[in-house]
């Protein structure tokens, strides 16, 4: 069943929309394997990634999608979450711990039964654009599955689908596909953690070379925290300063006021006195 629509939605009813209106050019798709499983780690600019890349793969592609695409209520929730799952996503947690053991277990569950896995090294959207650090998970599932990992470049679908923007803009967009690359000289060092960095920071230069996006050595999550903790500031910078609470007033009846302290009048001058 999510065969035959994920068929209906490339082939007869979302495919050709977007190839009318983004017409969307393909370099490298020899690069892709007829057959067998192989890991193509793209980087991540746009939501709409996980549409043109499948668009111009002729196999089906699966992709490790966030939850939270598939747990919206009501009606549009179910129509969302029953179309990312026509279309290949599956839904992983992303905040951690236990939950990254269970993506990289269904990544491996995908890649066993020889089908081609999409994964985004980054683990979020680019916030400006720019190549950030990768995560290591594309570096072990490549190393337990023994599977190739594909370097996917997407060319200007942040221009496209901008954050923020329900409405996209109609522009041409690119895929750039790279020759696999081979980490079998790797083999039985999963768990080394210098290994698993230095696989995945090889990948990250394939992606940096085949996009032309400049490289930041620093997870994008971590520059989203620090761009958003800057937009704070930013507004409470021009936030007008409140002035300090003025205390009321309090009238003191006539009686209660010390007398004594009162200022006497002046006295009159000598010669006032004397004259009178």
């Amino acid at each position: 069943m999510r065969a035959l629509f994920y068929w209906l939605l490339k082939v007869v009813l979302v495919g050709p929309l977007l190839r009318l209106l983004f017409k969307p050019q393909v370099e490298g798709l020899e690069h892709v394997p007829a057959e067998g499983a192989a890991i193509l780690a793209s980087n991540h600019l746009s939501f709409s990634d996980s549409f043109f890349l499948p668009l111009v793969v002729d196999r089906r592609i699966t992709f490790l999608a966030k939850s939270d695409y598939f747990t919206g209520r009501g009606v549009k929730g179910w129509l969302t979450a029953a179309f990312f799952r026509g279309v290949g996503q599956v839904p992983i947690d992303r905040s951690g711990g236990r939950a990254s053991d269970a993506a990289l277990h269904t990544g491996l569950r995908i890649l066993r039964e020889d089908k081609l896995l999409g994964i985004y090294p980054e683990g979020t959207r680019s916030p400006d654009g720019r190549l950030y650090r990768g995560r290591t998970g594309v570096a072990r599932m490549a190393l337990e599955a023994g599977v190739p990992v594909i370097p996917v470049a997407m060319i200007d679908t942040d221009k496209v689908q901008q954050p923020g923007k329900a409405i996209p803009t109609i522009r041409p967009v690119g895929v750039r596909i790279g020759a696999p690359l081979d980490f079998s000289r790797y083999e039985g060092m999963a768990d080394d953690r210098y290994v698993l960095r230095s696989i995945t920071d090889e990948i990250m230069y394939a992606l940096m070379e085949l996009s032309g996006r400049e490289y930041v050595d620093v997870y994008a999550t971590t520059q989203k925290k620090r761009l958003l903790a800057a937009a704070r500031a930013r507004a409470e910078a021009v936030l007008p300063h409140r002035a300090a609470p003025v205390p009321p007033v309090i009238a003191l009846p006539e009686s209660a006021v010390d007398r004594s302290t009162e200022q006497a009048p002046p006295a009159e001058p000598d010669t006032l006195r004397r004259a009178s």
